[in-house]
């Protein structure tokens, strides 16, 4: 008989799938819907600073259009943002109510004290674990990568001491020296960490001239990035491992267990296949596992990481040789 049930943040959940923050658990009824289609556990929507940021210069511009700012503007920075994570909170305690997955909050914040603070509010309103959604887009020539980085251990640091649920922290690419970075985040006493962020990325229409946001949704394919990540990290790091990105069916569930995951998080997937196709991904990881005669994902969990394969230098390997080894030189690009 096969058990799928596994650990992630060091919290029991009945599988390895994890529906990723994303419109669809910004609702109880839709995290409700999630959890009948077999979701081990859910993270919801994420709480951003930088919508309230924006809902409270709305304020402004309306308020005062002449551009003077007084200092009864601070009670309505103050009501916008207690307001926002009342909902949030509200939320959560929904959710805590209606499923018995675990409930993992997301908050995305630019400054270090609001990160405590919101934090800190979603602890004591019922979630199970908290996933910082940290991204600082290193385009400021004024910063150097360590500034960079240290924000990142700064803010781990201030919330590791204010709380007491367990911590993942989600992060990007982006990084000079990603391996090291790595390794770096699981020792600070974070509980997960998620490869990858995906990010929206800026698209250019030609014929109006205008900056859009170009596609939305990952591609199956790139389940490629973090699978080699979690291949070459599993088993030097201190912490979980969740792969994002590019997690579309049952198989890419299978190759990042076998590369060393402890879950993996899904969203694109559902938006083009609907609720019922975690359905499709547990049954086909489950038959899969019967097929091999595993009767529990710790059973073969890391079996494909690097430290244990044959060749570990394959997952280090960057440039292309057989496969297109037999092209002429006029052939590429």
């Amino acid at each position: 008989m096969v058990d799928l049930s596994t650990s992630y943040l060091g919290i029991p959940i009945t599988n390895p799938i994890i529906v990723g923050s994303c419109g669809l658990t910004a609702s109880v009824d839709s995290v409700q819907a999630l959890e009948q289609n077999g979701a081990g556990a859910v993270v919801l929507k994420s709480i951003f600073e930088e919508e309230i940021a924006l809902e409270f210069e709305k304020l402004l511009r309306e308020e005062s259009p002449d551009g003077r700012y007084t200092d009864h503007f601070d009670y309505f920075d103050y009501v916008i943002k207690d307001n926002n994570l009342k909902a949030y909170s509200n939320l959560i305690a929904g959710c805590k109510q209606a499923v018995p997955i675990p409930v993992i909050a997301s908050i995305n914040c630019t400054y270090s004290h609001e990160w405590i603070s919101f934090a800190k509010t979603l602890e004591e309103a019922g979630a199970d674990a908290i996933e910082l959604n940290m991204f600082f887009l290193p385009s400021d020539l004024s910063r150097s990568s360590e500034e960079q980085e240290q924000a990142y251990f700064h803010v781990i640091e201030r919330v590791k001491t204010e709380l007491s649920l367990p911590i993942a922290l989600k992060i990007s690419s982006y990084f000079s020296s990603l391996g090291h970075i790595i390794k770096q985040l699981s020792q600070t006493g974070i509980d997960g960490l998620v490869l990858f962020n995906r990010f929206m990325q800026p698209d250019i229409n030609i014929d109006t001239f205008q900056v859009l946001p170009g596609a939305t949704l990952s591609t199956p394919e790139e389940h490629l990035f973090p699978l080699r990540w979690i291949a070459l990290m599993a088993d030097q790091i201190d912490c979980d491992l969740a792969a994002s990105t590019g997690i579309h069916n049952g198989n890419a569930v299978i190759k990042h267990l076998l590369a060393g995951a402890q879950t993996v998080q899904v969203v694109s997937a559902l938006y083009k296949h609907g609720n019922g196709h975690l359905q499709t991904m547990l049954a086909e990881l489950r038959n899969w596992m019967e097929t091999k005669g595993f009767e529990r994902i710790d059973q073969f969990r890391g079996k494909m990481s690097q430290a244990h394969i044959a060749n570990p230098a394959t997952y280090e390997r960057a440039q292309y040789m057989k496969q297109f080894g037999s092209h002429n030189a006029g052939d590429e690009g």
